[in-house]
């Protein structure tokens, strides 16, 4: 499992993802789910993927060697014209990537369920200091694009850290609140679902800027132990400052 999140606002664009992987209750380890690609000064790409990882791997090596798409020259994304263009070769090579892995494994076995394949991705960025834009990318190579009314993407484990996302993010919210909301759903995830879990890696970018902020949160990050005990003090003081409910009164009783 995983969480990725991507928000997009009007002063620019946060993406968070974990980092862990799990192939068994006793075989758990990190990778890098947030890669980020172009030329400082020109354009930042960023893709967050949630899925198998050997067809994510085979994604990126596809982006590597460049996209032809209906027979064309090959192109790369980090000359593609804009982040439209970037969505389309990114999920035409989705497509091709599961359609190699496909061909090296039983079918049968895919076709069960028993083989996962599948792969969802974020892909955000900015192209010559451009508002930055954000998608998301299904596995069949389609894409939708994150607008002002949703201003979010998630992928993996959704449940838990949509309901802050929901309640406190808007297109108008400034750029450092995001971030702080993005961390909370995030930590609210991890607090939830064991399979979600540290370092987090971040990156930030800001219109008129082709250069992206990166982060990781470690363990040990004191900004963000903070934020999560900050988030359950202040979750209690609302808790108490609300009034009890009438129905807990004493009251008529029924038989």
């Amino acid at each position: 499992m995983t969480y990725c999140v991507g928000l997009l606002v009007k002063e620019g664009l946060v993406m968070l993802a974990d980092t862990r992987t799990n192939a068994g209750i006793d075989n758990i380890s990190t990778y890098r789910k947030l890669r980020v690609f172009g030329e400082e000064g020109k354009r930042v790409l960023a893709i967050a993927s949630g899925g198998s990882l050997s067809t994510t791997q085979a994604l990126i090596h596809r982006l590597q060697e460049g996209v032809s798409i209906d027979g064309g020259e090959p192109e790369f994304i980090e000359t593609a014209p804009s982040m439209f263009r970037v969505a389309q070769l990114v999920g035409h090579a989705m497509v091709e990537a599961k359609g190699q892995i496909e061909r090296t494994i039983d079918k049968g076995a895919v076709a069960e369920g028993d083989v996962k394949i599948g792969v969802t991705l974020l892909v955000g960025g900015s192209i010559d200091g451009r508002a930055p834009r954000l998608f998301m990318i299904y596995g069949e190579g389609n894409f939708i694009e994150c607008g002002m009314d949703t201003p979010y993407f998630q992928i993996g484990e959704l449940k838990y850290g949509k309901p802050i996302l929901d309640r406190m993010l808007d297109y108008r919210t400034p750029l450092a609140k995001a971030m702080k909301i993005g961390l909370l759903s995030m930590n609210s995830t991890m607090r939830s679902n064991l399979s979600v879990g540290l370092p987090i890696d971040m990156l930030i970018v800001r219109p008129g800027q082709s250069v992206a902020a990166m982060h990781r949160i470690e363990e040990s990050d004191r900004y963000y132990n903070d934020l999560s005990d900050g988030w359950v003090s202040a979750l209690g003081a609302a808790i108490e400052a609300i009034p009890e409910p009438p129905y807990a009164l004493p009251g008529p009783t029924f038989e």
